[in-house]
């Protein structure tokens, strides 16, 4: 990989500490709010306090999302392993259309796909990752169920006044998927992951998010470490945002499987020369939130690195439901 994404990835990691934003001002760009005198936009206390004894509101398990950072907008790309820090119950449906390099036949694949997430304590989440089915035009890929993958996510710090949160958890993806889609591979892997984020100022935000995958039987699939990265700016007072990602996978280890691509997020192929590759890509996009517990939005990504893997470029679609 190249000298200079290395770079820029780092700093962009490293930029939540390079911000000037300071802690006083308003966690959602109104005058005159300080962190101390009900920033939080849904009525159920200030800033610091729980959300999440809000008495008649909340169901008997089911806890409210973490509004005290309702300015922030999810990631949209690499969507199975790009974990929003923050502790939401929300219903996020997704659509891909995928376009393959002509070296493995072209066309493209779709995905179409429902995440779930509900918060069950203040800092502990459930986060259903992966499902949904996958269609193609491709020669070597038929239509069938994706393989399912679910877990937990704990915040482990969160500091309202700054807006700065970061959040670990564990996914196990189990081989339930349609072998015709390339999917049912191996016995599964897990996922362990860490995701941050920060804002940098009004109307301007950071997440960053590292995992890496750990297949149960390590010849059928392999090892991939990932670091996503997602920056977005407000535009003025609307409810629209610009924002940019960067994905970069790392194959730690192959399988035994003797194909020249692995797969990058959608698949885990087992490739036998997929150790010590790397991809890298970038997307843009814009997310329109209408309310402070829905966003629509959609992005364009396609690789920057030399190596494509299986991906020629793709859009990302999504619809986030909150509570």
């Amino acid at each position: 990989m190249k000298k200079w994404s290395l770079l820029a990835m780092f700093l962009f990691a490293l930029s939540p500490a390079l911000s000037t934003a300071d802690a006083g001002d308003c966690l959602f760009g109104d005058s005159g709010c300080g962190c101390a005198t009900g920033c939080c936009d849904d009525g159920c206390g200030e800033c610091g306090e729980s959300l999440f004894s809000c008495g008649g509101d909340c169901l008997s398990w089911l806890k409210k999302s973490d509004h005290c950072y309702s300015d922030f907008i999810s990631p949209i790309t690499n969507p199975v392993f790009f974990e929003d820090p923050r502790t939401l119950t929300e219903a996020r449906f997704i659509y891909i259309n995928h376009s393959l390099p002509g070296n493995v036949g072209g066309r493209s694949v779709n995905v179409m796909a429902m995440q779930l997430r509900a918060a069950i304590t203040e800092d502990l989440s459930i986060i259903a990752t992966k499902d949904g089915f996958i269609t193609s035009d491709n020669p070597l890929i038929r239509d069938g169920w994706a393989d399912v993958a679910a877990g937990l996510k704990l915040n482990v710090y969160k500091d309202y006044c700054s807006q700065t949160l970061v959040s670990v958890g564990a996914t196990y993806e189990a081989p339930f998927g349609s072998g015709r889609a390339l999917q049912g591979n191996g016995d599964g892997e897990f996922h362990l992951f860490a995701s941050s984020a920060k804002r940098l100022a009004p109307g301007m935000h950071l997440m960053s998010n590292t995992g890496i995958r750990l297949p149960v039987d390590g010849g059928a699939e392999s090892t991939v470490w990932n670091w996503s990265n997602h920056v977005d700016k407000k535009l003025g007072d609307s409810n629209f945002y610009f924002l940019g990602e960067c994905n970069w996978f790392h194959w730690m280890s192959g399988g035994n499987t003797p194909l020249p691509v692995d797969g990058i997020d959608l698949f885990n192929l087992g490739s036998n020369v997929a150790a010590g590759q790397d991809v890298v890509t970038a997307a843009i996009g814009v997310k329109y939130k209408p309310s402070i517990n829905t966003e629509i939005g959609f992005a364009w990504e396609t690789p920057v690195t030399s190596r494509r893997d299986v991906m020629d470029d793709r859009l990302t679609f999504d619809w986030i439901f909150r509570y």
